[in-house]
């Protein structure tokens, strides 16, 4: 059985509500409110500070399918940085490729979604997306 693997950014006791608060660009900040009620919504779960500047939701346990390392994370989440707003949402991106089509301006990384502004995607989709991530599938 892998040792789990100790991450440096832990979940934090910090206010979610005071972080968004003190985004300075107001569209990110808007942005930011409206994808936290919606991972609140989806995932049922109470978000959590991750370290400095990731909101997440839940907990899980994910291995490796490479390494086999295993590492304790959140289900879903998000980070609100400078160029953009970065989604954690661990899916199959070829499985999914239709809905990504979809969704409009993004980019697409191992576990991560990059999205400038929530203007420039469809949140119906995007929602979707939060579900299918939630499920592990």
């Amino acid at each position: 059985m892998a040792k789990v693997a100790v991450i440096k950014t832990k979940e934090t006791e910090s206010s979610v509500e005071d972080f968004i608060s003190k985004i300075k660009d107001e569209q990110q900040q808007l942005d930011s409110l409206v994808i936290l009620k919606l991972m609140k919504k989806v995932s049922k779960e109470k978000p959590k500070m991750s370290g400095s500047s990731m909101i997440g939701f839940g907990n899980k346990r994910y291995k490796s399918p490479a390494s086999g390392r295993e590492v304790d994370w959140f289900k879903i989440g998000f980070s609100p940085r400078k160029a953009n707003l970065s989604l954690h949402l661990v899916l199959d991106l070829k499985a999914h490729a239709a809905l990504f089509k979809k969704l409009g301006k993004h980019k697409a990384g191992v576990g991560c979604l990059y999205i400038n502004k929530l203007d420039d995607v469809d949140v119906k989709v995007l929602e979707q997306l939060i579900e299918v991530a939630l499920k592990g599938k």
